[in-house]
């Protein structure tokens, strides 16, 4: 029996990445982010979504890809990487595909400028490479404390 992963396909430049669809809580509409002084220069802030203050980061300036020029297809996955909720900015949110298992193979150390540290994976399609991130290693240990210090801060 094939397996498959359900995967939310986003773009960063033109450069598509894929999540597994189970870490991503929401997509969003790009809204005013409140910034918060004396942060990491990609923790561009917070947002109040539902009642909730959930942090915002540049995931282009998170894998060092330079900052996101702000469009009507910007979006904010709202995300759950390690044990906070986190919005990250992206290019656009464009599809969601099942991939099979067998297609994802072990990423290259450096690809497209981004360390394997943040890659889950490389899935080939039919047309193209896909990149996995890793949400669990988008935030090391002193960044994820940061993201809820920001957190509770604003609480």
């Amino acid at each position: 029996m094939e397996e498959y992963i359900k995967i939310i396909v986003f773009k960063l430049r033109e450069q598509h990445f894929g999540v597994d669809v189970q870490q991503v809580l929401s997509i969003e509409k790009y809204q005013e982010i409140t910034s918060v002084p004396r942060t990491s220069d990609f923790i561009k802030g917070i947002i109040n979504l539902r009642g909730e203050t959930i942090p915002v980061i540049d995931l282009k300036e998170r894998l060092q890809l330079e900052s996101t020029e702000l469009t009507e297809q910007t979006r904010i996955l709202i995300v759950q990487a390690q044990d906070v909720q986190v919005g990250l900015i992206v290019d656009a949110a464009t599809d969601v595909l099942d991939i099979d298992h067998s297609s994802i193979e072990q990423p290259p150390n450096i690809i497209g400028g981004v360390k394997d540290t943040f890659l889950g994976g490389v899935a080939k399609l039919k047309e193209e490479l896909l990149l996995l991130v890793d949400l669990e290693q988008i935030l090391n240990f002193e960044e994820s404390n940061e993201i809820k210090e920001v957190v509770n801060a604003s609480n």
